[in-house]
């Protein structure tokens, strides 16, 4: 029960009286006297007493002058709880029955009771493996505290110390071990108060036997130890100047991830348990691999050596660097200096990384860094047609050409053409002129390659122009040209339907003979040197004379009238014939092949000459040659008999000399007689008469051809006995001509 004032006991007990008094007829149970009163828990108090008859219950009652505590028990021994420690208390004791309780024990019979001291209050803890600490406050009324512990098992020995000190470490136990403490007070009488008890477990010895794996590859450590007793725990730690890692495991291994390349760490291992971690393991120095190597710089100089370099790293012994190329040939180098050298060849992009060595191994893989050399330069030009004002190249396609650039420059003169095909044509240059030619391969990324070779090619020829052509008598022709070109031949060339005519010469001008007459020609001229043939220069059209017609022939028509002819002539279409002595001339304009010429003087040489004239009005001068007209027709022919059968014709000769034939034709037959030199008759014997004769005579030609054109004479010869008679037809008179 909680305590009360003891007014409250006084109005108890005047209430009991009232009731005692009102049932004055029933007798309470007497009041038990105490034996002994002890205290052995510092919060109660055990009472023993003799018990009385009629009770059914006893009410105990402690106070100590401030409150009053009661308790009701069934019988003794009792306890009255909730007191306080090291605290003198009366303890009284009423007994009560059915017919009420008793008075409350009278001073003289209460006991006074004293509870112990109460138990200290506990710290503890273990500051090293071997050792606990305990600590508590002090005591009221303590003047000294006994200490023991022992192993929370039972076994081994128990240590035990008594102090007037609040505090009492207890060492050389057992690293990692369960211990029981108990602690109690005594007072000044010795008696023990109340004690307590906890439990505290040692620290653990921290692990031995620390061994450590890197994985390069992970940049993670693995740690293992030998397990310590009592652990629960264990914590890793990975420490470095600049960074820290740890971790923590139940088992004896643990991992450390993400550790820095480049680092020295110094690695100790601590267990832990409830009571407190071990200090730390001898630390176990780990270098990880060196970080991979920075700034990289890439330069090819001179071209065809790739210098990769690059800076130095912490913790790196050496170095490797790879150079990849794009078609999978990979080479390397290992150095301990920060740079290495490369064969490279054009067109390839390489791929280079660099790694650095140490002990723990390769460093992590840094950026991979790409060069692409120059592309290749073409080295197979040809020149597929060379002209006056084109040059066309091909070449085969180089690696690592995206686009080629061709150049040809001749002084100031720059032509290009750009294009990703492997052929250029460069149009609009100058002829005759020597350039120099480049193809320079281009990339995107590392952009021309200038080192690429030039070629030199002079252009074809300039194109002569033709300034004029002239002629001469013997069907040759003089072409003559202009032209720039240095060190050119010239070839001129007609060409009509009837053939192909050339002529060559290094200088302005050249002959071509032998043209056909009556042909059209177009005359052009090429230049040609190494370089090749230049265009023809433009056509000059050139028309032949005219061909002179064959077989000119001039025939007497009569003793004025010659008729001289021709064959035709080819691209002739018209002809002049001219008929020309010392005494004049006569012409005519035909478009036919004969011409009749008039006013000829008989025995006079003559000219007789031919013009045949083309369309055009080109003249050809044809055949010239000598013409002697016949001797004039003789005048005064008479006939004249000569005995029985014979006639003697006669005339009188035209100037000059001339051969003379006589022809008589009758019907009996033709007879002919033809005089002596220089003589103008001759004689015609046995001719038959009785018939009619037409006479003849005509001048003879050198040639002994026979003039038809002369007069002729109708005689009719007649018989009369012995005689020849003959009669002259002169119209409608007749004439008898006698004998001479």
């Amino acid at each position: 029960m909680a305590g009360r004032p003891k007014k409250s006991l006084s109005v108890i007990g005047f209430t009991l009286l009232c009731l005692t008094t009102v049932r004055s007829d029933e007798r309470s149970p007497e009041t038990p006297t105490i034996d002994q009163a002890y205290s052995k828990i510092s919060n109660s108090i055990t009472v023993e007493w003799t018990t009385v008859p009629g009770a059914t219950s006893y009410l105990l009652t402690a106070e100590d002058g401030d409150t009053v505590i009661e308790t009701t028990v069934a019988s003794s021994p009792g306890t009255v709880t909730g007191l306080k420690a090291a605290t003198l208390y009366q303890i009284t004791i009423r007994s009560i029955g059915a017919s009420g309780q008793s008075d409350a024990s009278s001073p003289k019979l209460a006991k006074t009771g004293k509870t112990v001291l109460a138990a200290p209050i506990l710290e503890v803890g273990s500051p090293s493996p071997d050792s606990i600490l305990v600590r508590w406050d002090a005591v009221y009324m303590a003047i000294g505290f006994s200490v023991s512990v022992m192993r929370a098992n039972g076994l081994g020995r128990i240590w035990k110390e008594n102090t007037t000190n609040t505090s009492l470490t207890f060492s050389s136990l057992d690293a990692g071990t369960l211990y029981t403490i108990k602690a109690y007070a005594w007072n000044a009488n010795g008696i023990p108060g109340d004690d307590s008890t906890c439990n505290q477990r040692t620290s653990p010895r921290a692990p031995a036997n620390i061994q450590v794996v890197f994985d390069s590859g992970a940049l993670k450590a693995s740690v293992s130890w030998t397990p310590t007793e009592g652990a629960f725990n264990y914590t890793v730690m990975a420490s470095s100047d600049s960074s820290q890692r740890s971790c923590s495991t139940a088992l004896s291994s643990c991992s450390l991830g993400s550790l820095q390349c480049g680092t020295e760490y110094l690695i100790s291992v601590s267990a832990s348990n409830d009571a407190g971690s071990s200090r730390s393991s001898s630390a176990v120095t780990l270098k990880t691999v060196a970080c991979a190597p920075g700034r990289v710089t890439i330069q090819e100089d001179p071209p065809g050596h790739l210098s990769v370099a690059w800076s130095n790293v912490e913790l790196g012994d050496y170095y490797v660097a790879f150079v990849k190329s794009d078609d999978g040939l990979e080479v390397h180098c290992n150095t301990s200096l920060p740079q290495c050298t490369f064969l490279s060849e054009c067109g390839f992009t390489y791929f280079i990384s660099v790694f650095a060595y140490n002990k723990a191994g390769q460093s992590p893989l840094g950026d991979v860094f790409n060069y692409t050399t120059a592309p290749c330069c073409p080295n197979d030009i040809s020149w597929v047609l060379v002209s006056s004002d084109r040059v066309e190249i091909a070449w085969s396609p180089v690696r690592g050409a995206e686009l080629y650039e061709t150049k040809a420059i001749a002084g100031y003169s720059v032509v290009e053409c750009n294009d990703p095909a492997p052929a250029c044509t460069l149009s609009a240059l100058d002829c005759d002129t020597k350039y120099n030619i480049t193809v320079y391969s281009f990339s995107e990324v590392r952009g021309s390659n200038l080192s690429c070779s030039s070629h030199y090619i002079t252009t074809a020829p300039c194109s002569p122009e033709i300034k004029n052509i002239s002629k001469d008598a013997f069907s040759t022709i003089n072409v003559h040209w202009r032209s720039t070109n240095e060190g050119a031949t010239y070839t001129v060339t007609a060409q009509g339907q009837k053939g192909l005519f050339r002529c060559s010469s290094a200088g302005e001008t050249c002959m071509i003979g032998g043209l056909p007459c009556g042909s059209v020609f177009s005359v052009t001229a090429v230049a040609e040197t190494q370089a090749g043939k230049s265009l023809p220069s433009y056509s000059v059209p050139l028309e032949t004379e005219p061909c002179c017609p064959a077989g000119l022939t001039a025939a007497q028509v009569s003793q004025s009238l010659i008729n001289v002819s021709w064959t035709v002539g080819t691209a002739a279409q018209t002809y002049v014939a001219v008929l020309e002595s010392h005494i004049g001339q006569s012409k005519c304009h035909t478009h036919q092949n004969h011409c009749l010429l008039g006013c000829v003087a008989c025995g006079i040489n003559y000219t007789v000459a031919l013009k045949a004239i083309s369309p055009t009005g080109l003249t050809a001068d044809c055949a010239h040659r000598s013409y002697s007209s016949s001797a004039c027709c003789p005048l005064g022919v008479k006939l004249y008999r000569l005995g029985p059968n014979g006639i003697r014709i006669y005339w009188q000769a035209s100037r000059g000399s001339a051969n003379y034939s006589t022809d008589l034709y009758g019907s009996k037959g033709i007879f002919t007689c033809a005089p002596s030199a220089g003589l103008s008759f001759c004689d015609v014997t046995d001719i038959p008469c009785g018939d009619v004769y037409t006479v003849m005579v005509s001048p003879v030609t050198e040639t002994g051809l026979k003039l038809t054109f002369c007069p002729k004479k109708i005689y009719s010869v007649t018989c009369s006995g012995s005689t020849l008679g003959m009669v002259i037809y002169r119209g409608k008179r007749n004439e008898t001509v006698g004998p001479r």
